[in-house]
């Protein structure tokens, strides 16, 4: 079945939170929020980065949105400041299921955010998705759609599958040398390098709290408002207003001394530390001058 052309990108609302001179006095009068969660984050934060390859971050639907915000924060005054980008879809449905307009949807939103087949054999560094994962439904799913518009495009598979990298956050568990790993039972990982397909392990509390509980500052964004022109409206309401002032407070965290010491000592444990790329940015982190970690 031949796909249509894709009209403009569309997606949800989200507010620009690392230039957050926009917001006025949206959050005047919201409550500080209760960052409970903070050092697990950092942690985890800090070993995405370190387990990245380098690549250009890409964080999947809004599960992730505190690991990004996080990190936006943290890398906005280096080198890294360009890296972290938001893929805001939901994809639970099975691509056979979509319909011509809805693929051709799916790969405009990602021709703007700079992924495409001829750009991904090309490109110098890794794409690498993040996002909290379960059973892998959604990169399986991802990664079907990718897969047909390489082959669709006669993009060469053999560079593509080295240039895409798959970062899982999961419940901690008791580590042994039968821990299972959310990418064994993925039939689809078999065609990409082991190296692609990684692990980080967060509290379960916390991976809870951020994939299940959160309230997030933008609308979901599931198939049947891929092709809504009009999905990008703000939501304003109490919830929202609550949920923005906690992603402000936890990018402003990111900034701070302290959240940057945070992810250097994260970074520094991972075995990658002897990268030279790992260093340099460790290096940046170190650097840069002290801010506070206040919202406002």
């Amino acid at each position: 079945m031949p796909v249509v052309i894709g009209r403009a990108p569309t997606g949800p609302f989200r507010w620009d939170l690392v230039s957050p001179d926009q917001l006025g006095g949206l959050l005047d009068g919201v409550a500080e929020p209760d960052l409970w969660f903070l050092p697990d984050l950092v942690e985890c934060a800090g070993r995405v980065l370190a387990r990245s390859a380098d690549g250009d971050l890409y964080f999947v639907g809004r599960s992730p949105d505190s690991i990004f915000d996080l990190l936006s924060g943290a890398l906005s005054g280096t080198t890294w400041r360009d890296r972290c980008h938001r893929l805001p879809l939901s994809l639970w449905s099975d691509p056979d299921t979509l319909t011509p307009a809805q693929v051709a949807q799916f790969r405009t939103n990602l021709s703007q955010l700079g992924i495409d087949p001829h750009l991904l054999a090309h490109r110098r560094r890794p794409v690498t998705f993040i996002d909290l994962v379960h059973g892998g439904r959604t990169y399986a799913n991802l990664f079907r759609l990718l897969r047909r518009w390489i082959a669709e495009e006669n993009a060469p598979w053999a560079v593509v599958r080295t240039k895409l990298r798959f970062v899982g956050v999961t419940v901690r568990t008791k580590t042994s040398p039968n821990t299972w790993r959310w990418y064994q039972a993925a039939p689809w990982a078999a065609h990409l390098p082991r190296s692609a397909l990684i692990g980080v392990s967060l509290h379960r509390w916390v991976w809870s709290y951020l994939g299940d509980q959160q309230t997030k500052t933008s609308r979901s964004f599931p198939l049947t408002r891929w092709l809504d022109q009009n999905a990008n409206q703000p939501a304003r309401d109490p919830k929202a207003l609550a949920a923005l002032a906690e992603a402000v407070a936890i990018v402003a965290y990111g900034r701070s001394a302290e959240g940057r010491a945070g992810l250097v000592a994260a970074i520094t444990t991972e075995p990658t530390m002897r990268e030279a790329w790992l260093r340099s940015l460790v290096t940046e982190l170190r650097r840069l001058p002290a801010t506070s970690g206040q919202r406002r």
